[in-house]
């Protein structure tokens, strides 16, 4: 009797990755690719279809991104299994991806090997963090989250608006941009706003201008 293969949905927007991830897992013998997604509404809609027991999704999607994706996957199955691939090794985009439910983060410049071993570690309940990227998170982990406020402040920083322009962007005073300000440099470990503004693009806290 041949042993059930663990199936596999593929979330990217690059028709190549996909199908060069789909030939990989497709050869092993307790893996199968079963579903495919370019967007991320479409990964979410697909899992709450089919139920793999696994997905495979790349951080940057459109419309929704993967943690995003895994969020919302998560709400509705709380036991659902998500593997995100990324090419960033932020400590944001790590943090945000196992806060939103992924059970492993892989960069996509590891070995495919490292990918199969990830993806069967991930479906054996085990947490999968490469070192370096373990390393990253350890190091932000005395870090307190921004708020979402903070977060739309040092955005606007980073975008070059002083505070009075963030204040008028916001509808805020003055005086409170600069509290928001101070919380922000405390959380970043950071004495100003240019080392404010170059923490938050390091660590993918926000987009650069």
């Amino acid at each position: 009797m041949t042993a059930r293969r663990s199936t596999v949905l593929l979330a990217d927007d690059h028709a190549v990755v996909r199908l060069g991830l789909r030939a990989m897992i497709d050869q092993q013998p307790d893996l199968q690719v079963v579903a495919e997604a370019d967007t991320g509404p479409r990964a979410i809609a697909t899992f709450l279809e089919i139920a793999p027991d696994i997905a495979v999704v790349d951080l940057v999607l459109p419309e929704k991104d993967g943690a995003e994706v895994c969020e919302a996957i998560r709400a509705e199955r709380p036991r659902a299994r998500v593997l995100i691939v990324s090419s960033s090794a932020a400590s944001e985009h790590v943090h945000r991806a196992l806060k939103a439910g992924a059970q492993g983060y892989l960069l996509k410049d590891s070995s495919p090997s490292a990918l199969l071993s990830a993806i069967r570690d991930v479906l054996a309940g085990h947490r999968v963090v490469p070192a370096g990227v373990a390393q990253s998170l350890a190091e932000r982990a005395y870090q307190s989250d921004l708020s979402p406020r903070e977060h739309d402040v040092i955005q606007l920083v980073v975008d070059g608006l002083s505070n009075k322009l963030i204040a008028d962007r916001l509808r805020l005073t003055e005086a409170t941009v600069k509290t928001h300000l101070t919380h922000i440099f405390e959380k970043l470990g950071v004495e100003d706003r240019t080392q404010a503004a170059m923490a938050a693009v390091k660590r993918g806290i926000v987009r650069s201008s």
